[in-house]
Parts: C-alpha cells; structure tokens; sequence
C-alpha cells in the first residue's frame, strides 16, 4: 500500500509502489484528493445539509488533508488551527499530550470537524475531543486520513476514515518524522539506516 522511504537519501527505489492515500510520483497513480477527500467530504456534507461548518486541522500534519477535504464540501465552511505536542522529534510519543496553540475562535454553538492526518494511539484525540466538548459545540465530529486501529489504547474513533492502514511508521502527505518529508505527495513507510530497514511504528 505505501512506497517505502530512505531516510537517508529521501529517494524511492522503484516505481512500482502503491500509495495509502491513492497518490504517487507516476501518473499511473491517482490524486491524492480523488478517493478519500471526496468521499469523506461528501459523507460529511450529507450528515449536516445547509449547515455551515467549522473545520479545526490539529497541526502541522493535518493541513494537507483540510485543504483538500475543504475544497470537496460544497457550502459555507470556515477554519481554525490547534496544536498540540506529544512526539517532538522524536517517532514515540511521551504519552503526554500538551497545548501548544489554542483556537482562535470560540466554538460554542457550531458545527465542528476536528480533522487529522493520522489516527494511531488515540492520545491525542481523547485530549481534544475532551478540550472541545468542554466549549460547548453543537455538533462535534472527527475526520482522518490514515487509521491505524492495530495502535489503538484510548477508546476513540473517527467518523470519517479515508483510509485504513497496518501498523507501520509513515511519512509524507503531512505526516513528518522530526520534521521531515511532509512535502511528500505520497505516503509512504519510512526506512532507516543500514539495509533500509523499516522504522517501527513505536508509540
């Protein structure tokens, strides 16, 4: 399903890869939006008809996936920025999730879609979706990219996954490791190292 990364050099090594997100360098390989920003956002759209809508994209991965999602929701959408830290530079996580960047805006009364590259432990979904409903939204629902249920320990869900993917540590699209290759227009299994061996998807 993903292209496998050097992160040593950042080239690929074939183009024979198949992309989570239905992307790739090749033009055989379709747009990253084609599959799981338009169905996600039509699925969206279909469960709040004529509402205006209130993304919120947790940085800085979930950009990607907002802009093109955004651009699939036909009506009125409007956006906010949160941040929050738990991986710094390194690919586990501390386990502890803290606010770097609050809202802008009050969200009080609204109709909320709380966007993310990846679901993988839960953590730091659990810790928004607790921050958010403390401020009172009318609706409030959550839309990923990538899933990675294998990773599951908090008891949360998404309500619109474009893809579900195995237990894997995965850059591009957004998605960093210390900050790097989330210019990729793929996604794809990050290598480390002498003979390129998979990084573990460690949390």
């Amino acid at each position: 399903m993903f292209e496998e990364c050097d992160a040593t050099t950042q080239k690929s090594h074939a183009a024979r890869y198949q992309v989570a997100a239905g992307a790739g360098q090749s033009s055989n390989y379709r747009s990253p939006d084609s599959k799981a920003h338009s169905g996600s956002g039509s699925r969206i759209r279909n469960d709040f008809p004529g509402e205006p809508l209130h993304l919120i994209s947790v940085l800085k991965g979930g950009v990607f996936f907002l802009t093109d999602l955004a651009r699939s929701i036909p009506g009125e959408v409007s956006f906010d920025f949160i941040a929050v830290s738990s991986y710094g530079q390194k690919t586990h996580s501390s386990g502890q999730v803290r606010l770097t960047r609050d809202l802008d805006s009050s969200i009080e009364g609204k109709t909320v879609i709380v966007v993310e590259d990846i679901l993988d432990t839960g953590m730091t979904l659990r810790y928004l979706l607790r921050l958010f409903q403390q401020r009172k939204p009318k609706h409030l629902r959550v839309a990923v990219l990538l899933d990675k249920p294998e990773r599951r320990i908090a008891t949360v869900r998404a309500d619109y996954v474009g893809f579900s993917i195995p237990n894997e540590f995965v850059v591009g699209y957004g998605l960093d490791y210390a900050e790097r290759y989330r210019n990729l227009p793929y996604v794809g299994i990050l290598l480390l190292g002498p003979g390129l061996k998979k990084k573990p998807a460690e949390d």
